[in-house]
């Protein structure tokens, strides 16, 4: 049975091995003169990281009470099974994930929050580190689901950090792509390139955390083409790199943008509608940028 000890140490020891292949990786960067990492950056994910970190702590007890109340109280099913369990709950909880983290993408409050994340110009294993400070406080409600469906609140974390580990391995370009089998089923290094692209092709693409299986199926899926290399960053990079502003410069923004319009519903709806999208039309949404893309190849293609 699930501890919250076993828990401790997995997380100890996984995030423990992520350190080391970073560090490893930074040496061979350094070395190879490839330019993967840059200090700055790094010391600002590292600070990023430190504030997820303290805002993990304080939602760690109340994350797990309430989703072991769930369990306890509301749970409809058990899987006795022990293989059948874990397969259905990480398969569960990856799947939960990607709605997690599309609704960052598609739901501007909650890109407020998810934009640290990208807000990188490099791509290294360091960079799934830097993580969505306030994502904690919410995180727990897309994984109630789970707690109602039979799955204990410590084995949910458990298979959360698992697969986190596994979406940390990802962040990384010395690994080009894999067998055929492999990037059809699972997220790999080439398939995250692609998310954290500022590439109008590649916005808000590859959400998955372990499968991609989640992406191919709902049409958020893109391969990384050798003919629109990946430019990593945000579409509008952030002139004020401080570690204050990286964190709540979208949440600025997004005040500025809503005080624009006097409509209540307006401001309702710069709030969970899509990044980019404004009541007066000026500015462009993800899915306006890839339709003008689109139109403009087809064009090309015509012309020729």
């Amino acid at each position: 049975m699930m501890t919250e000890k076993h828990l401790s140490d997995a997380i100890f020891y996984l995030f423990g091995l992520i350190i080391v292949l970073s560090l490893l990786e930074s040496y061979f960067s350094y070395k190879q003169d490839k330019k993967l990492y840059e200090t700055k950056d790094t010391l600002t994910t590292i600070y990023l990281m430190g504030v997820n970190f303290l805002v993990n702590l304080v939602m760690k007890t109340g994350t797990f009470l309430f989703l072991d109340y769930c369990y306890q109280h509301y749970s409809m099913v058990r899987i006795t099974n022990v293989f059948w369990y874990w397969t259905v709950l990480v398969l569960l909880q990856d799947f939960l994930y990607w709605l997690l983290h599309t609704t960052g993408h598609f739901v501007r409050v909650f890109w407020a929050v998810h934009v640290t994340h990208h807000s990188s110009e490099h791509f290294n294993l360091t960079t799934g580190f830097r993580s969505s400070v306030f994502e904690p406080m919410y995180r727990l409600f897309f994984f109630v689901p789970l707690a109602l469906l039979g799955f204990s609140a410590i084995d949910i974390l458990f298979a959360y950090y698992v697969t986190q580990i596994y979406g940390n391995l990802v962040h990384t370009q010395t690994i080009g792509k894999l067998h055929p089998v492999i990037e059809y089923i699972f997220v790999t290094p080439s398939h995250h390139r692609v998310h954290h692209a500022s590439n109008a092709r590649y916005l808000d693409k590859n959400m998955g955390m372990l499968l991609i299986i989640w992406d191919r199926m709902f049409g958020t899926f893109q391969e990384e083409l050798p003919e629109d290399e990946v430019r990593y960053g945000l579409v509008k990079e952030v002139e004020d790199r401080g570690p204050v502003n990286i964190i709540f410069h979208e949440f600025i923004a997004l005040g500025k943008d809503m005080k624009k319009t006097p409509s209540i519903i307006d401001k309702i709806r710069y709030l969970f509608n899509p990044p980019g999208w404004s009541h007066d039309g000026n500015s462009l949404t993800s899915k306006d940028l890839q339709k003008q893309l689109l139109e403009e190849e087809n064009g090309i293609y015509v012309k020729s």
